[in-house]
């Protein structure tokens, strides 16, 4: 009996130090937060080894979570559901059943999931959109663009914007009863990084004439050329997204060739020739006094040429939004950024935001203090937090009173 609880007490350790992570003091639920990040990093110690040991590629059992958490398409009372394909594109579409005054209000939505992993039907996102549409009395497209590493960089743009340009059609638009004049493109992290790509290039397309009302990006991913900034360096093992796993997410986007992964991961991927990209990025500039803390900024450490001549995506404006000059943000629609304190992407959404502001561009920047990234996720029941629905809510209402 004496060995048995002994090795019952030793387990239990071993599981309490290993569930167990500092929690900032700023979090609300922190056990709930920790279990959490727990599950999230089984999962990834999981993928690393099955990697290690040849049985699967690392995203591939990422996608497991897809998996597990995917719904099928199930109507309600309030909105009715459908898988169907727009383009060629699967995507699952938010109907509204209650009775509408004129047209109607539509939000064209891109998952996230670090461009590898994620779908429409996860049960995070279906509760998302089916909230979205219920709320705001609007047509929802949730978009199921293909996922590296079976497809890399630019497909998931291509896919999301082909989406986007067949919906903006004025006789789809018709057929849907939308008001051309109230459509949004939204996205979280990789997704709000799509969003935003897609509401660039929907600008220089002559055959689109309905224009975009307004874009709504949340914690989103949006340059690729620092990846040591302020946000990086304090959050590089926060919850839910490492810096490891981010320079993991950026590099897979555009291959699975390890060496642009090394790069990137000692911030060495970017040649001298395109130094003249970072004013776009320099966050001594665009960042406000209380982010930059005690961070000194430095000059870049340039890389060889010889990976963005095999891999020039990581350096395309719709990869890396925030490398767009000012003439063409300029031209852009009112925009909603929600940043997260405590995430890796945090400099890019709050750089966006001033970049956008100094563009004359209406721009409304949510600053979560308190939250991870992907807590607007955490909703439902058994992964749900109070923050989520706080930054769920105030995202809805946003909608509500801009779109």
């Amino acid at each position: 009996m004496g060995s048995k609880l002994l090795c019952l007490f030793l387990a239990s350790v071993i599981l309490a130090y290993y569930i167990y992570s500092p929690i900032p003091e700023d979090f609300d639920e922190p056990w709930k937060v920790m279990l959490i990040a727990a599950s999230f990093r089984t999962i990834e110690h999981l993928a690393e080894v099955a990697e290690y040991l040849g049985l699967k590629h690392y995203m591939d059992v990422l996608i497991l979570i897809t998996t597990v958490e995917y719904v099928t398409p199930m109507s309600d009372e309030n909105v009715t559901v459908t898988d169907t394909e727009f383009n060629n594109i699967t995507v699952r579409l938010y109907l509204p059943r209650k009775a509408s005054d004129g047209l109607r209000r539509a939000v064209i939505y891109f998952h996230g999931g670090g461009w590898c992993a994620g779908q429409a039907g996860m049960k995070s996102y279906d509760h998302l959109t089916r909230w979205t549409s219920n709320m705001l009395n609007a047509v929802v497209v949730s978009v199921n663009y293909r996922l590296a590493p079976k497809y890399h960089f630019p497909i998931q743009f291509e896919d999301v914007y082909s989406v986007t340009k067949f919906f903006l059609q004025s006789s789809v638009l018709s057929q849907y009863g939308v008001d051309p004049d109230r459509v949004c493109v939204a996205g979280d992290s990789a997704g709000g990084n799509l969003a935003a790509a897609v509401a660039q290039q929907l600008l220089e397309d002559p055959e689109v004439k309905t224009k975009l009302k307004v874009q709504a990006l949340l914690y989103p991913a949006l340059q690729t050329l620092d990846l040591n900034l302020p946000s990086y360096q304090e959050n590089e093992n926060k919850p839910i997204l490492s810096k490891s796993l981010m320079v993991r997410f950026w590099s897979e986007y555009f291959t699975s060739d390890l060496s642009l992964r090394e790069a990137m991961i000692s911030n060495r991927h970017v040649p001298v020739e395109s130094s003249h990209l970072f004013q776009f990025v320099n966050w001594s500039n665009l960042l406000p006094e209380e982010m930059k803390k005690d961070h000194v900024y430095s000059s870049p450490t340039y890389g060889n040429s010889k990976l963005v001549q095999k891999y020039p995506g990581f350096l395309d404006p719709r990869a890396a939004p925030l490398l767009a000059g000012d003439a063409q943000l300029h031209k852009l629609p009112r925009t909603y950024i929600l940043t997260c304190e405590h995430d890796v992407l945090r400099d890019d959404g709050v750089m966006y935001a001033r970049r956008l502001q100094a563009a004359g561009i209406p721009v409304t920047h949510d600053h979560a203090k308190d939250a991870f990234h992907g807590a607007m996720m955490f909703v439902s029941f058994p992964a749900e937090l109070a923050v989520g629905h706080r930054l769920l809510n105030r995202y809805i209402e946003w909608l509500n009173e801009n779109l």
